[in-house]
């Protein structure tokens, strides 16, 4: 399994319950070797809380309660 497998998983599995509803909309950085997780409210807050205390890491960032971290664009209709 990926480091992003991985960091999916313990999202999935173990975190989700728990920050969703008190989390919605921040941002969760995993580090799957440690299980490790860091909330921040932009991506980039997470992902430097994770690559602070995981210098060798390399953290998987998810939007809390979303199913893409970012939206690039919009569709018009």
């Amino acid at each position: 399994m990926s480091p992003a497998e991985q960091a999916k998983s313990i999202y999935e599995y173990e975190l989700k319950g728990r920050l969703v509803n008190d989390h919605f909309g921040k941002f969760v950085a995993i580090e799957s070797v440690s299980r490790d997780y860091f909330l921040g409210d932009t991506f980039m807050d997470a992902a430097l809380a994770a690559k602070s205390a995981h210098p060798q890491g390399k953290p998987f960032v998810i939007r809390i309660g979303h199913d893409a971290a970012v939206h690039i664009g919009a569709a018009q209709t």
